[in-house]
């Protein structure tokens, strides 16, 4: 199901906002997040997206690393804390791939701007089709590396239970261009919030079922 717009969202959050708040801070998950193929896991946007990332789902600790890098050290720190696997980029694309393994138990996958087509413009889906744990896409309406058309056909052949949220001229850095803001009469801010409820309505929803 897609996210809905966000003037509708923000009228549903006064309604399932306080059961979405009350299950995370009970649960508290410890979210693994990976950066992209771009930026270190201290850039700007990581740093901006873990501290989104931990406030809205509540979350126990939000582990960032470089590759290469084989540890996940948050999980051994928190232990029966749900695990959720993020990514910006490629680092979702790995994310999908380790929730696919038999000797770890994820409870969900967040992906923030997945590369679905390839360089050659082949549709990579093959690590989408082998998920079977709820899986969340966060996307840019403008983002290159991800045609959403694409995107909605594979969704439909995914096994997983799996939801989408767009963002509104977003690119794959979900950065919208000042004159779309201006017509939209929002902000970059306002428009990465509403994002981030969005993950955070999901990821309760997934947690609690």
């Amino acid at each position: 199901m897609d996210s809905l717009p966000a003037a509708k969202r923000r009228r549903q959050s006064k309604d399932g906002g306080e059961i979405e708040a009350s299950t995370l801070q009970k649960l508290s998950p410890v979210v693994i997040f990976a950066h992209g193929a771009g930026a270190p896991s201290s850039s700007d946007w990581m740093l901006r997206w873990k501290t989104l990332l931990k406030e809205a789902l509540h979350a126990a600790d939000v582990v960032t690393f470089d590759y290469p890098c084989q540890k996940t050290g948050g999980v051994s720190l928190y232990p029966g804390h749900p695990l959720i696997l993020a990514g910006k980029s490629m680092g979702s694309r790995v994310g999908c791939m380790v929730a696919s393994m038999e000797d770890i138990n994820v409870s969900a996958v967040v992906c923030l701007g997945y590369p679905l087509k390839g360089i050659n413009g082949a549709v990579r889906d093959d690590t989408l089709l082998q998920l079977t744990v709820p899986t969340m896409f966060v996307q840019g309406s403008k983002d290159g590396l991800c045609p959403l058309e694409k995107l909605e056909a594979t969704r439909k052949k995914m096994k997983a239970p799996n939801e989408l949220h767009v963002i509104d001229g977003g690119d794959h850095s979900f950065k919208i261009a000042k004159k779309h803001l201006q017509g939209n009469g929002s902000t970059q801010h306002e428009a990465e919030d509403v994002a981030v409820q969005a993950i955070a309505a999901f990821i309760s929803r997934s947690l609690e079922g």
